[in-house]
């Protein structure tokens, strides 16, 4: 069983790449412990910035640093980050094009019992809709190790959302990854699972109980929600008779959106999003919130087996 979160394994490759790199800095806003980023603080104390808890101050200062040629990762909780900063990020970060990457920390429900104030719900929306910004979330501590590895290779925008707690593991060492491209965990002829995030556990799950019912299920991990892989959602829309979506945010204007309008617009078939409602959250786990929705693997399969009942 994992015990190591996303968040510890973005630390981690940080630490490990600052070392032979001065230019990467990271900073927070009086979060190093919720983003667990005090192993970096004091590994390399002159490469981190403690900005307070001032959000906006937050981004402005990671865009200043990246304008003189450093490669800033700026972490906040998600749900202040992708709010209170929404204007620096459109337009110090995005609208300059500077090399900053966004760590959305706790995103999600998980701070689910905290309640609707510290749910960050609507992010996946917000980032994906500013020009220049891309939105990742990936779903296991191996894909999280990897996509900062890829990112440190370019210098433009970048939004990346992370749990708070241990995650299953859904990839291993030998990950196979492509920046920007939607992995193929199962293959099948009859229904696409399309899932994001902390969504991608369940929804592999699922797949592998659809395939033991007679179902042949293809599961994607879009960890790239912008820019979202296209190619692979048309390829699913041709080869298989219905999508389903899984992710961990509202159903208003999510990755679930975005396919149904790919999906509508170039090759219809019948799209199901599974999300959270336009509605104030229950309050409890992350396990609570995702059971009562019915977002996990038991609802997924149920949703699926239903769509095929009808094509």
């Amino acid at each position: 069983m994992n015990t190591i979160p996303n968040r510890q394994a973005i630390c981690d490759i940080l630490i490990e790449k600052a070392a032979g790199d001065s230019d990467i800095i990271v900073l927070c806003s009086d979060s190093r412990g919720s983003a667990s980023l005090t192993g970096f603080a004091d590994k390399h104390p002159k490469q981190f910035v403690e900005a307070g808890i001032a959000e906006q101050s937050l981004v402005s200062l990671a865009a200043g640093l990246a304008s003189c040629g450093k490669k800033p990762f700026a972490a906040s909780p998600a749900c202040f980050l992708s709010t209170r900063s929404m204007e620096q990020i459109k337009v110090d970060v995005a609208y300059s094009n500077t090399n900053v990457k966004l760590i959305g920390i706790s995103g999600g429900v998980s701070y689910g019992a905290l309640g609707m104030t510290h749910h960050s719900l609507q992010d996946i929306a917000a980032m994906s809709s500013i020009p220049n910004m891309r939105c990742y979330l990936p779903s296991d501590r191996f894909q999280a190790k990897v996509l900062i590895e890829a990112l440190l290779k370019d210098n433009i925008p970048a939004y990346i959302r992370v749990g708070r707690n241990a995650v299953p593991d859904v990839y291993d060492d030998n990950i196979p990854f492509a920046l920007d491209k939607a992995t193929v965990l199962q293959d099948g002829t009859d229904i696409t699972i399309i899932a994001c995030g902390e969504m991608v556990d369940a929804a592999k799950k699922a797949g592998e109980r659809l395939v033991k019912r007679g179902i042949s299920a293809r599961v994607l991990d879009m960890y790239c929600v912008k820019p979202i892989d296209r190619v692979a959602i048309l390829k699913a829309a041709k080869e298989t008779k219905a999508v389903i979506t899984v992710e961990e945010h509202s159903i208003i204007s999510g990755m679930g959106a975005m396919v149904s309008q790919i999906v509508s617009a170039e090759h219809p078939i019948p799209v199901k999003n599974m999300a959270l409602p336009d509605s104030e959250i229950i309050t409890g786990n992350s396990k609570e919130v995702f059971d009562y929705y019915c977002l996990n693997a038991k609802g997924i399969e149920t949703v699926a087996v239903g769509l095929m009942e009808n094509v």
